[in-house]
């Protein structure tokens, strides 16, 4: 039973938190809506920071569990997993808050409302941020995105044990480099049936406590001022309670950028009117001029006021150290072996196998006596942890991981090959100087780990990435810099090679797909990936990750990246066959899957849907169902996926599970944005995959379908 469902525990907040507000001037006042709040002593008010991060654990404030990024949690198909990750960080969270407030820290990083989860669709591949999100598809994201807000905030009756927030809305996802002036343009079908499920699902089922502005603007409106987004969706059409805060220095880009007001007042003003109520920077401190002048009105600031002062009594910090279950958290469960062992399980669970040519995978040890490891992300912590990260107290690379794991008994030899994207790895050589290296590695072992991608230095956020291809999206699929010429030498060599992906978004990996003996894609599998990735390549742990993205073949067959038309994106509306589709992921065992549905009619309640899933194989493994609806009557679109559940399996037994799909899991959105469920034929598709063409060749298996008609 989460807080908010307690609405005399919130009206009770709501009115404390109005009168402490009450007490205040103006002054005072708009000292409060800064992300750094300040001091008001005299009515017992500590300085508080509102900016924290907890995308993939706590990030920024010193020591923390390193979990794999959102991407990878997202290949999990799991939500029950996501929660638990999401409670693990905010039980670290909490730890952390304790300590800190014992030695009266009170800086950036260092509070309980966490700037988490992202919510926005991975509309393209290029987009740099992507791998914050939990993949392209709304269903999969809106699952994801309210199991992560509920681990957050946990399930006492009185109090959040941290405040979660979805951010950021909406219809954001690139280019970083004009996101302070770009327009994102969509239609009204686009906005309901893919840009705002996730959000709405986070605010009316979650309760999410806040949620976060995009910097640019959605069909003409930016989006931190948006009356529509934050006036008439938000609060009136899905009665939010909690508050809302500007992505940082978003606001100034009303006046610098999208040049829809001329001045800092006017900005603020246009902000705090149509609902944004804390702001990420320090513009609002123009706030006073405002109300002075009577461009906001005093009322609307004190209601922005009591949304956030709710929010931190809701947290417990006005009722007295021991108050809430969460004050008694010790330090020491900080980087704890029970978070070292979930992070392990999440990073196994994060990777998909994509190619595994004549089970060539996985590697029996006795068999080898050299195994070579080669690739600028072999041995990077970097490519561990992706972007928003914390620090842990170890890392495992993919070369530390299979040194540990394989001992004295192989011999490892090791190149760094090249730098992950210049054309040299020492300054004065005349380039390409490791390649001789790399030559000399594959000739000596027995097999080759090709350990390629990126980090967070080439894909990530504007303003973080440091190099020359500049604002943290990519410019096209290939693998960057040398390396492809790499993974071609190691080929060349001769011997078996297994190309180990470390990224956070699709790449086109054509040539590799038609030569390399085995594909993993590890994502940034976290502080202990290299572990989970020995693990993964001699067996012991069975890969069961799904693709939460399409991976194309070129981003040459993609719309344009400043294009929000969904048409052409994602497995929903594309039309070409992908390289490895959404969905997709390898097993070391076989899965046989049957299912029958309650019937055949879809009523008011909707179907249910019972699966069986034989493991026909000889290793225990894990297999995400996914069901699929297509609607016959409309051409626009692909089928959806509409309901999944993680199934374990030992090897010879058989899991079951019931699947409940709701009559609104049959409807669609017209052209105005409104939700119908026609009555008509429908198609069911069941299975471990999508239904199309290219999973089935990858498999070797079809899905189930069922025919059913919408009463």
């Amino acid at each position: 039973m989460e807080l908010i469902h307690n609405d005399k525990k919130q009206k009770e907040y709501e009115d404390r938190a109005r009168e402490l507000v009450s007490k205040m001037t103006l002054d005072e006042k708009v000292s409060q809506t800064l992300n750094h709040a300040a001091a008001i002593e005299r009515l017992g008010i500590k300085a508080y920071d509102w900016w924290n991060e907890g995308l993939h654990g706590v990030a920024r404030a010193g020591v923390a569990t390193v979990f794999p990024q959102a991407i990878g949690l997202a290949a999990t198909f799991d939500e029950d997993l996501a929660e638990e990750v999401a409670d693990a960080v905010s039980t670290e969270a909490r730890a952390k808050y304790n300590m800190q407030q014992k030695y009266n820290d009170t800086d950036i990083y260092k509070g309980l409302t966490f700037w988490s989860p992202n919510v926005n669709i991975f509309r393209d591949p290029r987009w740099g941020r992507g791998q914050e999100t939990f993949g392209e598809d709304p269903y999969l994201t809106t699952r994801m995105g309210v199991r992560y807000v509920e681990g957050l905030q946990g399930h006492d009756e009185n109090y959040l044990k941290v405040a979660a927030c979805a951010k950021h809305f909406a219809v954001h996802s690139g280019p970083e480099l004009l996101r302070h002036k770009f327009n994102a343009t969509c239609s009204k079908r686009d906005l309901w049936e893919t840009y705002l499920p996730a959000f709405e699902a986070c605010v009316k089922e979650a309760k999410v406590e806040a949620v976060m502005g995009a910097y640019n603007r959605t069909n003409g409106e930016p989006c931190c001022g948006s009356k529509t987004l934050l006036q008439d969706i938000l609060r009136d059409m899905w009665g939010f309670k909690g508050h809302v805060t500007s992505d940082c220095w978003a606001i100034r880009d009303f006046h610098t950028g999208h040049m829809v007001t001329s001045n800092e007042v006017e900005s603020v003003s246009m902000a705090m009117n149509n609902g944004c109520d804390i702001n990420c920077g320090d513009l609002f401190v123009y706030l006073k001029q405002a109300v002075e002048e009577g461009k906001v009105s005093e009322q609307r600031l004190d209601e922005a006021l009591t949304y956030l002062f709710t929010c931190r009594m809701k947290l417990g910090m006005f009722d007295g150290e021991g108050a809430t279950p969460f004050d008694n958290i010790p330090y020491t469960v900080v980087d704890s072996a029970k978070m070292r062992e979930l992070n392990l399980k999440t990073s196994e669970k994060c990777i998909v196998m994509l190619k595994n040519e004549n089970n060539f995978l996985p590697l029996d040890k006795n068999k080898i006596h050299t195994i070579g490891v080669v690739g600028p992300n072999a041995d990077s912590r970097k490519a561990l942890v992706g972007n928003y990260e914390g620090t842990a107290s170890r890392y495992v690379t993919v070369l530390e991981g299979i040194e540990d794991y394989v001992g004295d008994d192989v011999r490892v030899l090791y190149s760094e090959a090249c730098h992950l994207w210049k054309d040299r790895v020492s300054g004065l050589s005349q380039g390409d100087d490791r390649i001789s290296e790399v030559k000399g590695v594959c000739e000596a072992s027995d097999v080759v780990v090709c350990c390629l991608g990126l980090d967070a230095e080439i894909e990530g956020e504007e303003g973080d990435t440091g190099n020359e291809y500049a604002g943290g999206d990519k410019i096209n699929l290939n693998l960057v810099g040398l390396q492809e010429e790499v993974l071609e030498t190691c080929y060349a060599s001769g011997k078996p090679v297994i190309l180990v992906l470390m990224t956070g978004s699709a790449m086109s990996v054509n040539w590799a797909d038609d030569h390399v003996a085995a594909i993993l894609q590890a994502w940034y599998p976290g502080a202990q990936g290299g572990k989970a990735i020995a693990e993964i390549l001699f067996g012991d742990k069975n890969p069961e990750g799904k693709l939460p993205v399409t991976f194309y073949r070129s981003a040459e067959e993609l719309p344009e990246f400043t294009d929000y038309s969904m048409e052409g994106r994602t497995y929903r509306y594309m039309r070409n066959e992908a390289l490895y589709p959404f969905g997709f992921g390898l097993s070391y065992t076989n899965f046989d899957i049957s299912a029958k549905l309650s019937s055949d009619h879809v009523g008011e309640d909707g179907i249910d849907i019972a699966v069986s899933v034989k493991n026909t194989g000889k290793m225990d493994g894990a297999e995400a169902v996914q069901i699929y609806v297509k609607r016959e009557d409309d051409d626009t679109l692909n089928w959806q996926l509409k309901a999944f559940a993680k199934v374990s399996v030992k090897a010879g037994e058989v899991g079951e599970k019931v699947l409940h799909l709701p009559k609104k899991a049959f409807g669609l959105y017209d052209e105005e944005g409104t939700f119908h469920v026609n009555p008509g034929k429908v198609t069911i598709f069941v299975g471990g995959q999508q239904p199309d063409e290219r999973s089935k060749k990858l498999l070797g298996r079809e899905v189930l379908r069922f025919e059913a008609v919408v009463d």
